[in-house]
């Protein structure tokens, strides 16, 4: 697992009619020295206007990685269920090629149930998306190794949630970094949780990166305070949200600023 903190942008693609302010954000968080630029995989905004504007997801990631040179990109994260495992394992491994090598495929079960049901995909239960989650990716490892031309490497995969007994497991078993939405006492508790399934499939929990969102706070030194104490206890990704169409990166600015002052 890699020790140097990296600093992530979420660069939601809603309420932002206009494509060119979403380019403008990737270009001025690669600017000011993000390390990752991150999407989301949805096909409406999940707060403000509901039917608001909205991207999207992978044609937007292929487009980033013509746009930039340095910056990994990804989704933040896609859903497994709007795409089936091998098409996707394509998609990845493509804009892995146009990128020079610097996609990073996070992947989740899914849980907008207004997406599933606006474009016509079974909602089912928590459990069964979980389930198929788990079933889809061995299937897009297996795809990985038999496409032509292979990645330009090992394409990272990413898992977000912290569920102990479904979730986990699959991060256990597949992943190279670990996204959570937590504090640190609940952190804590699931890096344990996670230490148990790695033990049960024979794994060392330390070669899982670890990852964390930084939930927009009252001030920045707040937000800062988390990013000191998070990383404390070994999370090496943070990422920070900003929404369209403004796109403000005034606080990203101030966390890369925080991770070079920390890397001396």
């Amino acid at each position: 697992m890699t020790s140097r903190v990296r600093i992530g942008v979420q660069i939601q693609p809603q309420h932002s009619p206009d494509y060119s302010l979403i380019r403008d954000a990737v270009r001025r968080a690669e600017d000011i020295g993000v390390d990752i630029a991150f999407n989301w995989d949805h096909f409406y905004p999940l707060y403000g206007d509901p039917d608001g504007a909205h991207f999207e997801c992978w044609t937007m990631l292929g487009a980033w990685a013509e746009q930039t040179e340095r910056i990994e990109l990804g989704p933040l994260v896609t859903c497994n269920s709007y795409r089936n495992p091998e098409l996707l394992a394509d998609m990845a491994r493509t804009v892995d090629h146009i990128s020079g090598g610097r996609v990073v495929l996070g992947i989740g079960s899914g849980w907008f149930e207004r997406d599933y049901t606006e474009y016509g995909y079974e909602f089912g239960t928590k459990g069964s998306r979980l389930d198929a989650l788990g079933e889809a990716l061995p299937r897009i490892e297996s795809r990985m190794g038999r496409l032509n031309p292979q990645p330009t490497r090992k394409i990272p995969v990413l898992i977000g949630g912290g569920g102990e007994r479904k979730t986990l497991r699959h991060v256990a078993t597949h992943a190279d970094i670990w996204h959570s939405f937590v504090d640190v006492e609940t952190y804590r508790h699931k890096s344990a949780i996670l230490a148990e399934h790695c033990a049960a499939v024979g794994r060392d929990p330390a070669s899982i990166e670890r990852s964390a969102e930084l939930k927009s706070r009252d001030d920045v030194d707040g937000l800062l305070r988390f990013a000191d104490d998070i990383t404390a206890e070994g999370v090496t990704l943070l990422t920070y949200a900003v929404n369209g169409p403004d796109y403000d990166l005034s606080t990203v600015e101030r966390l890369v600023a925080w991770r070079d002052a920390r890397e001396g």
